[in-house]
């Protein structure tokens, strides 16, 4: 095991490298000049030259990114923004968590209930159920995430509005509530500056964690409620898609020889289904449910826009249109990262789904 981490781990760095080329590249190469979209009328020639020289602009591509590079590997700095003026790890410290909380949220809610319209679809085959579930499936896979994010403020956040199934529209926490750092509830001396103050700060802007080692239980429920409407906006289509994915897997292996075989010795038909059927059945589905949360880590651009949370995609999206190539190439990596790491953590949970899969 510890081999085969070793091994894809060595592969991963070429594979990360090159992404971060292309991107690199490909954000210099498309036609804008950052300077203008920084400044806009404010830039002249004599200002923007200028900007093109401290920032190592005019230089040949390939030296830039041997520049940066350098930057990353040995300074352990991602840059900083031409936008906002400051680093980019601050950036990422205070906007990550966001789009962190709402992919976990949105795939808690997909893999729960999609594993569950699946198995249902699945053991009542062409039945009037299996049908419904099905036409919810692809509906769920055809309405657009802003459509269902402005239908589900319009119905919990205005129709609803003054009962018990009231939900905010907007936002990540209700700013009247305290909410401060753990490491300040738990009277911790930090000297700002410093990596472990980063380290801190990263770990108490996750919204959920901080409340709840804190015990801060009004502030963890407002936080919960503010994630319910964007978690399921998001969450639908990958929960379409992993019931349609646990059906077709389930559907096959219940044909095989072996379910009729524990039928036959009497077996209950839930520990059929559940333990013989679905543990065998869900090697595809921890692939699609892998994939899809990496694509949420790459930021759900529509859902952080429609619900006001500034998360990866949101800023990256900004950050695209002004041409801020610095923020661009970061969550560029870290989204590469992720995808890398999600994709390994998939592998190998392979090896205790199925225990003849063997990672050597």
């Amino acid at each position: 095991m510890g081999q085969y981490i070793a091994r894809r781990t060595m592969l991963a760095v070429p594979v990360l490298i090159g992404i971060l080329f292309v991107t690199f590249a490909l954000a210099r190469l498309i036609p804008g000049d950052p300077c203008r979209a920084v400044l806009g009328e404010r830039a002249t020639d004599e200002i923007c030259d200028a900007f093109m020289e401290r920032n190592g602009l005019n230089e040949p591509i390939p030296v830039q990114f041997g520049v940066y590079l350098k930057q990353i590997l040995i300074d352990f700095d991602l840059g900083e923004s031409f936008r906002f003026g400051r680093p980019v790890m601050d950036i990422i410290v205070e906007r990550l968590p966001v789009t962190v909380e709402l992919a976990f949220s949105a795939m808690i809610f997909a893999t729960f209930f999609g594993i569950i319209f699946g198995v249902v679809s699945a053991y009542w085959h062409n039945s009037s159920i299996d049908v419904a579930t099905m036409m919810g499936a692809n509906l769920g896979v055809s309405v657009p995430v802003f459509v269902l994010g402005l239908l589900l403020q319009y119905v919990f956040a205005l129709l609803l509005k003054d009962t018990f199934l009231a939900l905010p529209p907007s936002g990540r926490i209700n700013p009247v509530i305290p909410n401060p750092p753990f490491y300040e509830v738990w009277g911790w001396t930090v000297e700002e500056g410093t990596g472990w103050h980063t380290f801190l700060e990263f770990l108490s802007n996750f919204v959920f964690f901080n409340t709840f080692i804190t015990f801060n239980w009004e502030a963890f429920w407002d936080a919960v409620q503010h994630m319910i409407l964007p978690a399921v906006a998001v969450g639908t289509i990958p929960l379409a898609i992993i019931a349609r994915i646990t059906r077709s897997s389930l559907l096959e292996v219940l044909s095989l020889d072996y379910i009729r075989t524990a039928r036959a010795k009497g077996l209950a038909e839930v520990g059929v289904v559940m333990r013989h059927g679905l543990s065998n059945a869900l090697l595809p589905v921890v692939t699609i449910v892998g994939l899809q949360l990496g694509f949420l880590l790459a930021g759900a651009i529509l859902t952080e826009t429609i619900f006001n949370l500034t998360g990866l995609g949101k800023t990256l999206f900004d950050a695209i249109t002004s041409r801020d190539y610095i923020i661009v190439q970061g969550f560029t990596l870290i989204v590469a990262v992720s995808f890398v790491l999600i994709n390994l953590l998939v592998d190998i949970s392979y090896a205790f789904l199925d225990p003849r899969i063997r990672l050597s």
